[in-house]
């Protein structure tokens, strides 16, 4: 099968080189131990950090495309997500839909009155799972998730688990995933890649 991203000799300072390939509607677990290099490899992906070598999506090479094109392509989400204006809904894209969004909504289990929350008082388990919403609105080709369910209970972390396999499958979009949590990978399954000294082993 054609890969979705594809990953040539991807560098950083202190990274690489990697090649990888994700299928359409595939998740790769990504692991390693603390400062391995996992968050960097997501970024790098996302070109938010200098980084040299080959990246394409869908035979379209990550040069070929303005940053902020590409990273709503490639949809970088942080443990920590980035809030920038007073309310949620204010950080949406451009012409969401209003029944879009109470569909997530509903999967995260999230009131739709939360669109009207202020950022200051959205607990970190909220801003995780509104953060992640936020990336679906671009309807991205490939999730870069860096330990998407850290500050989540056990059933809010299901509800992540399964609205992403779901998106993935319905979308046949692809996901790198960073997580520590054993039961999680079992629960994930799929490939499991580990980063030891720079490099990305199976």
């Amino acid at each position: 099968m054609d890969c979705l991203l594809e990953i040539e000799g991807l560098e950083t300072a202190h990274l690489g080189p990697v090649d990888l390939c994700v299928q359409p509607g595939e998740l790769v677990q990504i692991t390693g131990a603390s400062g391995s290099g996992k968050s960097l490899l997501l970024r790098a992906i996302a070109d938010l950090d200098p980084n040299r070598g080959r990246v394409r999506l869908e035979d379209q090479d990550r040069d070929d495309l303005i940053p902020t094109d590409w990273r709503r392509k490639v949809a970088y989400v942080p443990a920590e997500t980035a809030w920038w204006a007073p309310q949620v809904a204010e950080h949406f894209p451009a012409g969401w839909i209003h029944g879009e969004v109470q569909s997530w909504l509903y999967s995260f289990s999230l009131p739709e009155e939360s669109l009207e929350w202020e950022v200051e008082r959205l607990s970190s388990g909220e801003r995780q799972r509104l953060g992640l919403l936020r990336a679906f609105l671009n309807h991205p080709r490939v999730l870069l998730l860096d330990e998407p369910t850290a500050n989540l209970d056990l059933e809010n972390t299901r509800r992540i688990e399964r609205a992403v396999r779901g998106y993935l499958a319905e979308q046949a979009a692809g996901a790198l995933w960073v997580s520590h949590d054993t039961l999680q990978r079992s629960r994930l399954g799929g490939r499991i890649l580990e980063i030891r000294a720079g490099r990305l082993d199976s």
